[in-house]
């Protein structure tokens, strides 16, 4: 059976898109890229160059100005203007910075350009909050994750246990929700399941369950 060529996954802040995206490119073969990772990029170089965060103008030049591409088959990196970056993309201040940067609707509209660039490239299975409704609306597949916000600040807060960064689970929680707010509210491009989503609530269900759900849309779609 022939097989969609683009599949989306879009889904709020710890539903797991990003963990059944890498599975699910890796049992079809597909590229993957998670594009969280490159507003944590871009994060990463205006800090680097002391830019203003506030400025959205400056934000929107960055990263109009520059080229990105996936790194490594699980997406976990990106090459910037040639400089491989991996680990720096999760520094503390990087995570602090990123929902900032990652409103700004010029930083939104250039790195939208870059992620259909790379969709032209080959058969791809592409993870954010704006794909099957703003990146790539005419994807063959579409599909939102998503879970109750108590069982994704359950599943972010052992995470981080298992990081050894303690955080504790009520302020997780009151994190996600203010997430949740920011992404669901901007007027550029908010979060949102597209009207021909399939919906997947995965309270209660592993990764592997999540992940053979999914198979069966594929063989279906």
């Amino acid at each position: 059976m022939p097989r969609p060529a683009i599949i989306t996954i879009d889904g709020p802040v710890a539903s797991g898109k990003t963990s059944l995206g890498r599975m699910l490119a890796r049992w079809l073969g597909y590229q993957f890229l998670d594009t969280g990772i490159m507003y944590r990029a871009i994060t990463w170089l205006a800090l680097d160059q002391g830019l203003d965060l506030g400025d959205q103008d400056v934000l929107g030049r960055l990263a109009g100005e520059c080229v990105m591409q996936p790194k490594g088959e699980d997406g976990s990196g990106v090459v910037l203007d040639g400089r491989e970056l991996s680990e720096e993309l999760r520094q503390p201040e990087v995570d602090r910075a990123v929902s900032l940067v990652s409103q700004a609707p010029a930083v939104r509209d250039a790195l939208v350009e870059q992620q259909r660039r790379i969709a032209t490239e080959g058969r791809i299975v592409m993870v954010g909050r704006d794909i099957g409704t703003v990146v790539l609306p005419d994807a063959e597949l579409k599909i939102y994750v998503t879970a109750s916000v108590r069982e994704r600040a359950r599943r972010r807060h052992m995470e981080l246990r298992q990081k050894r960064t303690p955080i504790p689970y009520q302020q997780v929680l009151q994190d996600l929700e203010a997430r949740d707010g920011l992404d669901t509210s901007r007027s550029h491009s908010p979060l949102r399941a597209a009207d021909d989503a399939v919906r997947l609530i995965t309270d209660g269900m592993g990764p592997g369950e999540v992940l053979e759900r999914v198979m069966g849309l594929v063989g279906r779609a």
